[in-house]
């Protein structure tokens, strides 16, 4: 049998979901290893067998990006910019990084203040305005090779318009410095806005050499297990090749979150659901998004690790709430969760594998929400034990009040709170009610919150799909390809013709079209009212520029609350998105064939402060039709899900179950 295998790897575990040809699926689980994810992804791809089963093509969501960023492990960076604009990765934009915390201070910037080369040109909105001498470059180059970098980022003022300084550069760079990856700023986002733009570009070099060593070290174990083809997830929702993806490290940023959004939307299509908030909870951390009728919300900048980005990707809030989170109590007496994890090693103490500090985990075991009996990846056993002496350690930080019981309810009252403000800033935050969406929780821990998640935003509807804890690994098998390109384009709107539209459009959907053959196109602009800072992206499918200014008006109008007043509008960046389908079915989400229709036993379980007898379950076994009340425990392979008092569920037909409040 063919299938088309997802593997995420996470900070604790690494997921594969492998889809069949009929759409059938498959799930793998097991531990991360941290030193080299490459190891524990095949150990996952071995534990399909050989025999009957052939891998067409492997989709990976990869943490090396995200990792090198946190960690700040990527490569020894030269960045070559605008004479007198050497110190704009340190100005920054003037903002403070906590405004009420004095001690707080950004991160720093990726690459050394004296690995940054002035250039004496200078460019203009209209062209040029100081020429670069054939003399200014041969200096900048011969100050480059005695700086010794791993990569080189090139980012002039105004190159996004006018990049021929930029490419000149860029060409001589590449010329001199074989083997050594130069990133220039009109190529990796051609767009206004110096400081995201420069930025991005460096974020490209510094990450560059060590994706594609990642990338290659890939290429001998795929051929021995006569795999058809490696694709990378990228930050917004499709994937590329290697090759694409090696030139592209920067968009490897949220590659793995990325993947569980597209899962979601997966499991709702299949439910007649399309308007859902989704919260992945994994080992360490949590990843908040919102998914609609029209697709992922989305977002044209943001940051990792405290690192602006100007690449576009789903719009992902990610909170240190994960399962290996770290409880302590701070300086004030206070109970804090993350963002320190435990990771996979040595993990939770309940693991048993050293170590000793609470976890959300540890919390969970002690309030009887996970079964010590269930083996998880890797056969491994939870130590109940273990996890209680750890949650009691907290005991004389906190005065000595309460048992470990008490200390267990505060430690994942902590992790809620945290995760319900993550859903809350991709949500109220951006005009969209709670109230009215569907709450996907997914990840290993994520349905254990489920409950107490929708009750702090006063939601009414939980989707706990068939798979939880991979559900991240199946969007990435089923996911397409896809490719996006930008660039800026500033007119007001009124003024602008339909000729003018088209044109400006032309190169844009040109270049998709030749990236990605055979692929469906989606155009959109970025719109704001003139001077604003801020801009919001509406679909433009047509060349007709005149529907562009009432689609602007709703959309500004359902987020921020008003129209503008009559300010006028301007256009400024065109974006051209080109997707095309994996190839590969669908999963085939069906509840057929499970039986299950009586629960196996009970437990008594801590469920808001009270001690309860919840019925038993297992997850993925129960039968269409089957209805349960709370409190349930729902124990899966992948995922234990806990429905509090108060909640009433029932198995839809495809194998998830739908819970509502009563």
């Amino acid at each position: 049998m063919t299938v088309r295998v997802g593997v995420d790897v996470g900070g604790t575990f690494t997921d594969l979901v492998a889809l069949g040809a009929d759409g059938t699926l498959q799930v793998r689980k097991v531990t991360t290893t941290p030193d080299d994810p490459a190891v524990g992804m095949f150990r996952a791809v071995d534990l399909l067998g050989t025999g009957a089963t052939a891998i067409d093509v492997l989709v990976h969501g990869t943490t090396i990006a995200t990792n090198a960023l946190l960690e700040r492990r990527g490569a020894r960076v030269a960045l070559v910019t605008t004479l007198g604009f050497e110190d704009l990765l340190w100005l920054r934009r003037q903002e403070r990084a906590s405004l009420y915390d004095l001690a707080r201070d950004h991160p720093p910037p990726l690459v050394a203040r004296e690995h940054v080369v002035g250039v004496a040109e200078r460019m203009g909105p209209a062209g040029v305005l100081e020429p670069l001498a054939d003399r200014e470059v041969e200096r900048v180059v011969a100050a480059v090779r005695t700086l010794a970098p791993e990569a080189v980022a090139v980012a002039f003022l105004f190159a996004f318009r006018h990049a021929e300084h930029e490419r000149r550069v860029a060409t001589a760079l590449r010329r001199a410095l074989a083997g050594i990856p130069v990133t220039a700023s009109h190529e990796v986002l051609p767009a206004f806005r110096e400081y995201e733009r420069i930025s991005t570009t460096t974020v490209e070099a510094y990450l560059r050499p060590r994706v594609s060593a990642y990338l290659a070290r890939l290429e001998a174990p795929l051929r021995e297990r006569g795999i058809g083809g490696l694709r990378i997830m990228t930050s917004s929702g499709g994937s590329l090749a290697p090759a694409a993806a090696a030139c592209h490290a920067a968009s490897l940023a949220l590659s793995g979150p990325a993947g569980g959004v597209v899962g979601a939307r997966l499991v709702g299509a299949a439910l007649g659901v399309s308007d859902l908030l989704a919260i992945d909870m994994g080992g360490t951390s949590a990843d908040a998004s919102l998914v609609t009728a029209a697709g992922a919300l989305t977002e044209g900048t943001g940051t990792v690790a405290g690192v602006p980005l100007g690449l576009p990707s789903i719009l992902i809030e990610t909170v240190s709430a994960g399962g290996g989170s770290v409880a302590r109590v701070d300086e004030g007496g206070a109970l804090k969760v993350g963002p320190e994890s435990a990771g996979a090693v040595p993990g939770p103490a309940c693991y048993g594998r050293g170590g000793d500090r609470p976890t959300v985990t540890d919390a969970c075991l002690v309030l009887g929400w996970l079964d010590a009996g269930s083996p998880l990846a890797d056969e491994l056993r939870l130590d109940p034990a273990l996890a209680e002496r750890a949650v009691a350690s907290l005991g004389s930080a906190l005065g000595g009040g309460g048992g470990p019981d008490a200390i267990a309810a505060g430690i994942v009252a902590v992790a809620a709170a945290t995760m319900a403000r993550a859903l809350k800033r991709v949500s109220v935050a951006r005009g969209f009610d709670p109230r009215q969406l569907a709450l996907l929780p997914y990840g290993g821990a994520g349905p254990l919150f489920g409950c107490a998640l929708a009750d702090a935003l006063g939601m009414r509807t939980i989707v706990l799909p068939p798979h939880p804890g991979v559900l991240s690994a199946l969007g990435l098998a089923a996911a397409a390809e896809r490719i996006e390109m930008m660039a800026s384009f500033h007119r007001p709107l009124p003024s602008l013709t339909t000729r003018e539209l088209a044109a400006a459009f032309a190169p844009l959907v040109e270049r998709a079209r030749a990236e990605l053959p055979g692929a469906a196109l989606a155009r959109a602009v970025d719109c704001r009212f003139a001077g604003q800072g801020y801009e919001v992206t509406i679909p433009a499918p047509a060349d007709d520029p005149a529907p562009l200014a009432a689609a602007f008006l709703a959309t500004h109008r359902a987020r921020y609350g008003h129209e503008g007043g009559g300010q006028p509008i301007e256009l400024v960046n065109l974006r051209v998105a080109a997707v095309k389908s994996g190839g590969g079915p669908l999963p085939h989400l069906d509840g057929r064939g499970r039986e299950q229709r009586a629960p196996l036993g009970r437990r008594t379980a801590t469920v808001g402060g009270a001690r309860v007898e919840a019925s038993v379950w297992r997850l993925g076994e129960l039968a269409a039709g089957v209805e349960l009340e709370g409190p349930a425990i729902l124990a899966g392979g992948d995922a234990t899900a806990l429905v509090e008092p108060g909640w009433h569920g029932r198995v839809d037909r495809s194998g998830a179950v739908l819970l509502q409040r009563r």
